[in-house]
This record gives structure tokens, sequence and C-alpha cells, in this order.
């Protein structure tokens, strides 16, 4: 099983911009689709992002299309998200996922299989 690690978060103020990286080990990485996700206080943890293996494909959500970028470095073995043009409304807990089904990305957190142990973004307006 992949261990996923986040790392990259932090304070920022609106309009700003932060880079979070994903770093996995432990099983083939390169080839699994990968996904961000958020946990805002109280609400439930939603889909933010999802790349496939290749990198070829990526999906966002609507809140964040235009402003986050997802991507990935085979040989770092790492996945990040690009976040600009950041609002109070991004702010929580982002956690980064493995997938190891093969296929289309997935956008629904039970359907993803390794979790990484988050990392906090706060944006302050």
């Amino acid at each position: 099983q992949a261990q996923l690690v986040e790392s990259g978060g932090g304070l920022v103020q609106a309009g700003g911009s932060l880079r979070l990286s994903c770093a996995a080990s432990g099983r083939a990485f390169r080839i699994y689709n990968m996904g961000w996700f958020r946990q805002a206080p109280g609400k439930e943890r939603e889909w933010v992002a999802a790349i496939s293996g290749s990198g070829r494909d990526t999906d966002y959500a609507e809140s964040v299309k235009g402003r986050f970028t997802i991507s990935r470095d085979a040989a770092r073995n790492t996945v990040y998200l690009q976040m600009n043009s950041l609002k109070s409304e991004d702010t929580g807990a982002y956690y980064c996922a493995a997938d190891y089904k093969f296929g289309r990305l997935r956008i629904k957190d039970s359907e993803y299989d390794s979790w990484g142990q988050g990392t906090q973004v706060t944006v302050s307006s």
C-alpha cells in the first residue's frame, strides 16, 4: 500500500498562492490515478482535483477550476496542487489520495484506497 505524505500548507492572504506536495512511496505510485480532497471545519470532505497515472488527464471541481492546477512528477513520485487566487472558502485540511483501480478519474472519496495525513491551508480575508 502506498504511503502518502502531504506538505506545503500554511497561512496565506486572500489572492495569494500555495503549492501543496504529496510524496508517495511503497507501491507503483506512478501508474495510479491520484486525487486531492479538502475538508473545511464542520463540512464534509470534498473532491478538489484528480490526475491520471500518465498525467495526461486532469479534472477539477467547479469551485477551483481556473485557479488550481494538479500535476505529477513521476521521477519524484510526487503529486502537486498549485493553488492560485486563493479565497477564504478554500480554507481547510487538504488530503491527497491514491486510486489503485485503473480507468476513469474518480471524485468520490470512498473510491480512493490510500490517504495522506493532510496539510492545513488557511486563507485570511
